[in-house]
């Protein structure tokens, strides 16, 4: 017999947009986003990565520290705000000043009463072409946690952070209903045509799979547009962002070039019917996971 029971609806409010080189205009533009993904019934907003500026991590330019700021500090404050006033929950990626020369890329979470349940600090972080990550953040140091809301118990994971299932086993695992991933990918121009179908395909699918193993919902959450702060053919950012349920299925999915609140509403109730149809956290064997910590094989 089915297992059913009762509903246990959400509504996130996936925000998606385009960046330009002024933080302040930047800020509104998402602020203004948020806002209409409240009215129209959004419970649950997550920024994508790094909302503030454009993708700066293209170079490694000592100017760019000067977009960071304390949590909490300014932008903190706004989303307190704005969570207070609209009753919602928010997770909003900021670039965090935590002590002189030392910086991370963090997601704060505010609870619908505008009350600051914490931060994520992103755990990996890459030095790819265009993506020089290590160059501005430290890695993060809080671990994998996971927030009670008013509206569902969210776990939180940024950008490179979604290519690693035991970060996404270890948020699950803390009791997160459902993952947020902000998010800045994009293709490098040059290789579009060679391989961008695969890369974004590569994406998606490693995240479909992170809601298969864990039984529980994720939310991705990237921007749009063609940014070249460094100079040359910079990055076009493929959108797409998304929400995947517990079996994989992709609930719904934004536009690839243009600015978009994606609003989905979920059942939480989902969760406990698919863990126990597909008992992947039952059957674990824990006992035999201790290899894990090691970087590669013994003697390989």
């Amino acid at each position: 017999m089915k297992k059913t029971s009762p509903a246990h609806t959400v509504t996130l409010g996936l925000i998606q947009t385009a960046c330009s080189p002024d933080p302040r205009e930047n800020t509104e533009t998402t602020l203004a986003a948020a806002r209409r993904a409240a009215r129209s019934g959004a419970q649950i907003i997550c920024t994508q990565e790094l909302y503030r500026s454009q993708y700066f991590c293209q170079s490694e330019d000592a100017r760019h520290f000067a977009l960071a700021e304390p949590i909490p500090g300014p932008s903190t404050e706004v989303w307190q705000r704005l969570a207070r006033q609209l009753r919602v929950v928010v997770v909003a990626s900021l670039f965090e000043r935590r002590a002189p020369g030392l910086y991370h890329n963090t997601a704060v979470v505010v609870d619908a009463d505008g009350a600051c349940l914490g931060c994520y600090r992103k755990m990996h972080i890459p030095d790819d072409p265009l993506y020089y990550e290590k160059y501005y953040f430290t890695p993060g140091d809080l671990g994998y946690r996971a927030w009670k809301t008013r509206y569902g118990k969210i776990g939180v994971l940024i950008c490179w952070d979604q290519w690693y299932p035991e970060a996404a086993r270890l948020t699950a695992l803390q009791g997160a209903e459902i993952l947020f991933y902000p998010t800045a990918i994009g293709w490098h121009p040059a290789e579009k045509a060679a391989v961008g179908r695969q890369q974004h395909e590569a994406w998606e699918t490693i995240q479909r799979a992170h809601a298969i193993a864990n039984g529980c919902y994720v939310a991705a959450v990237n921007r749009v547009g063609h940014e070249r702060p460094a100079g040359g053919d910079g990055l076009e950012f493929w959108g797409q962002s998304f929400v995947a349920g517990p079996d994989g299925a992709v609930l719904a999915r934004a536009a690839v070039d243009k600015p978009e609140n994606l609003l989905v509403t979920v059942d939480l109730a989902r969760l406990d019917e698919i863990r126990t149809a597909w008992p992947f956290l039952r059957d674990r064997r824990i006992d035999s996971y201790g290899p894990i910590t090691q970087r590669f094989g013994e003697g390989a």
